[in-house]
């Protein structure tokens, strides 16, 4: 039998309404977007925190905010129900955190990284991406418990900060549900 892609009408019967999905049960998941610039990359990582249902969003330094053409553009949607704020100093959003227990942990190239999949989770965790170019700052990572990394087999060094951080909120989130 040949595989049959499920119709886009159907899938969209399937779902949750805006405000179902905000009375859900959330992923003790935090996430610090460190000086993002793209706001395409933005939109991408709101999709992708709706999608594990994450906690919360903490938007810092340039990292570009909603609402805004450019995100909603990859986000569909997703910044109207995935809880969000914008604080300008990552720092007073991690200091916050680890006072409430909260192991941060950076997505970062260090000589401390570990492979994200190989990375022992607890949970509440707080997830921290950083700008495109630079990475996270170095005062932010100064405050992390932890840094993972994704493995690259090829010629370049690191994936697309979207891309990336979905891989490693999959693992996150596979982790929390035991599965």
């Amino acid at each position: 039998m040949p595989i049959q892609k499920i119709p886009h009408s159907e899938i969209k019967k399937s779902k949750p309404s805006a405000g179902e999905v905000r009375l859900r049960k959330r992923t003790p998941v935090y996430v610090v977007l460190d000086g993002i610039r793209s706001m395409y990359n933005v939109g991408a990582m709101f999709r992708t925190s709706d999608a594990a249902l994450v906690e919360k969003v903490f938007l810092t330094g340039i990292t570009p905010k909603p609402p805004h053409k450019d995100i909603d553009k990859s986000a569909l949607g997703a910044a109207d129900v995935v809880p969000w704020q914008y604080v300008h100093s990552a720092v007073d959003v991690i200091k916050n955190l680890k006072s409430h227990g909260i192991k941060i942990i950076a997505l970062e190239l260090t000589k401390q990284s570990v492979p994200y999949h190989e990375m022992k989770y607890s949970f509440p965790v707080c997830l921290v991406v950083g700008n495109e170019v630079l990475g996270i700052s170095d005062e932010v990572l100064n405050l992390c418990d932890f840094a993972i990394d994704i493995p690259m087999l090829g010629l370049a060094n690191s994936l697309n900060v979207a891309t990336a951080y979905g891989i490693a909120l999959f693992e996150i989130l596979r982790q929390h549900t035991g599965q």
